[in-house]
């Protein structure tokens, strides 16, 4: 599974391709610190095969690595959030 990055000046989305489909997560840039994930799409042929879980480690690992943190108000971002205490360091609720 290949995850990539798509930036604008005011958000973005990391998005996956897996035989000819797309899934996408969504996010806003509140500032350099803070991102808010609003939306995450997974086409009916990628359900069940851990791409929304693949995109939101992603996300979590680019937050390390950037020093920001996650506002996740996309339910499935936020139920993920919940199962993985790990990520802790990089989530922050409203």
């Amino acid at each position: 599974m290949t995850i990539r990055k798509e930036e604008t000046g005011s958000g973005g989305r990391y998005v996956a391709e897996i035989g000819g489909h797309r899934a996408e997560m969504t996010f806003s840039r509140v500032n350099p610190g803070l991102i808010i994930v609003d939306h995450t799409g997974v086409p009916d042929a990628l359900r069940g095969q851990g791409v929304g879980v693949a995109l939101t480690h992603h996300a979590v690992e680019d937050a390390r690595r950037g020093g920001w943190k996650i506002v996740p108000l996309c339910p499935f971002v936020r139920a993920q959030a919940q199962r993985h205490p790990d990520w802790n360091d990089v989530i922050q609720e409203r």
